[in-house]
């Protein structure tokens, strides 16, 4: 059975950083792609980054670029989001998701998924 686990959200003033973490078990993820997405009260779950399988090919948001940046562990099982300057804009939960294949913006396109942690920026 996949579980996808995510850890590291919290409070936080609007310029500082967070790093969320995302563990994958259940089965090899070679192969799998990673993403991460956001939602935030009464708006639709939107798409934030992605990274491929090996690691070496990311895709942002344009919220995003240059302010956070995807990682994917050793092991592959594992990612991260680092995100800096954070804005009050950013607040919502964040899920991390996995799906067979290449990276993706779609949430659809996605098989598993996390329970997601909340982000709160203040102002």
């Amino acid at each position: 059975q996949v579980q996808l686990v995510e850890s590291g959200g919290g409070l936080v003033q609007a310029g500082g950083s967070l790093r969320l973490s995302c563990a994958a078990s259940g089965r090899t993820f070679s192969s799998y792609a990673m993403g991460w997405f956001r939602q935030a009260p009464g708006k639709e779950r939107e798409f934030v980054a992605a990274i491929n399988w090996s690691g070496d090919g990311t895709y942002y948001a344009d919220s995003a670029k240059g302010r956070f940046t995807i990682s994917r562990g050793n092991a592959k099982n594992t990612m991260y989001l680092q995100m800096n300057s954070l804005k009050p804009e950013d607040t919502a939960v964040y899920y991390c998701a996995t799906k067979w294949g290449g990276m993706a913006t779609v949430f659809s396109a996605y098989e598993y998924w996390g329970q997601g942690t909340q982000v709160t920026v203040s102002s």
